[in-house]
């Protein structure tokens, strides 16, 4: 089970000012602060499953999770990424629907939930709460149906290294300007692109030896942006 921690105050949280609730009130933010929880979840530990009930609204406090659907044969198919500030079961919370995909952290994370009680009535009093929520799920929903009409018609090295682009977009990069700040499976990979995981291998040895990303381990480096938009066929 994941366990439970304390952790800094909402008001001197970092990642709620890159989060829906920046900018809330001294009552806002008490709410906030004594309706929440907060949890640890190590890496490969879900926050919650397709099929079930949503009970909160949960805020990636520190980590990285993964937001997925899973076939029939097991295979999964990663439809979002979360970095810190990201809210998560937001669309069946607001729906009252069970969730229709799962979510795992993709590393040590730190998570706080807020009840749907909790939540629902700061909405009520919160007007302007209401509508960035409101921008939230439009923004999520506007960025997913770009990114499914971008990468529906290309083969899967354009889409390869498209979503390498939007890795670094997402997560950013290391200290040395290179590498990916996140550490994703060649699984993973080939989840989140839509392919088989040996093909994603194989085409990362091709973007290696034409010197566009640099492979250590499951780090990836990419040594050439400009070559990767070319690849991803990525103009303005």
């Amino acid at each position: 089970m994941p366990n439970k921690i304390d952790l800094p105050g909402c008001e001197s949280c970092p990642s709620r000012h890159e989060s829906i609730f920046r900018d809330l009130s001294d009552q806002a933010l008490n709410a906030l602060e004594t309706g929440k929880g907060c949890r640890f979840y190590k890496k490969g530990q879900f926050i919650f499953l397709e099929g079930n009930h949503p009970h909160a609204l949960f805020c990636l406090h520190k980590g990285k999770v993964k937001v997925f659907k899973t076939a029939e044969n097991g295979r999964e198919q990663i439809v979002r990424l979360a970095a810190p500030g990201d809210i998560l079961g937001y669309r069946s919370l607001i729906s009252g629907q069970p969730y229709r995909a799962s979510a795992a952290a993709l590393e040590d994370s730190l998570i706080c939930s807020i009840p749907k009680d909790t939540i629902f009535q700061m909405i009520e009093k919160n007007t302007e709460l209401a509508m960035r929520l409101m921008q939230y799920v439009c923004t999520e929903l506007g960025a997913a149906e770009a990114r499914m009409m971008s990468m529906a018609q290309k083969p899967v090295r354009e889409r390869l290294a498209e979503v390498l682009l939007l890795l670094k977009e997402k997560f950013g990069l290391n200290e040395d300007g290179q590498t990916l700040d996140v550490e994703l499976t060649r699984e993973d990979l080939a989840d989140i692109v839509g392919t088989a995981t040996e093909t994603v291998i194989r085409l990362l040895s091709e973007l290696k030896n034409e010197g566009l990303v640099n492979l250590k381990g499951r780090r990836i480096q990419l040594v050439d942006t400009p070559g990767l938009i070319r690849v991803a066929n990525l103009y303005d």
